[in-house]
């Protein structure tokens, strides 16, 4: 497997960790386990933690793979907080794949830090 998924469970939301190649192929593989994981523990906000090493994707390819992700039926994912830890990583790119989401439905936000994302899920 070109990546590693690991997951943790807090009370609201489940924070998984990614790491690996970033490939669009990694990409769509790592969406749909969480997608599968999200649909099995009727779980609708999730924290990503990405840190895939090589070159960013370009906006053909996130254009693909969001709009991919977003036909699913029954998406049980509805927020999410996305951190992408590779520096290499162009921001407005990240950018770019949040608005394509939120013009799907999905309610997504983009942060530097995962202590910001977290911020951003807790509870009231």
């Amino acid at each position: 497997m070109d990546y590693q998924l690991d997951i943790e469970e807090h009370p609201t939301y489940l924070h998984f960790r990614v790491t690996g190649k970033n490939t669009p192929e990694t990409v769509r593989r790592y969406l749909f386990e969480i997608y599968t994981i999200c649909a099995r523990q009727n779980c609708s906000t999730v924290l990503i933690e990405e840190n895939l090493e090589g070159a960013g994707l370009g906006l053909v390819e996130i254009y693909k793979i969001v709009s991919e992700g977003s036909q699913r039926k029954s998406m049980p994912v509805r927020r999410v907080a996305y951190v992408d830890l590779n520096p290499e990583h162009s921001s407005a790119n990240m950018d770019f794949a949040k608005d394509v989401a939120v013009n799907r439905g999905l309610d997504v936000r983009v942060f530097a830090t995962v202590a910001e994302a977290e911020g951003w899920l807790r509870p009231g």
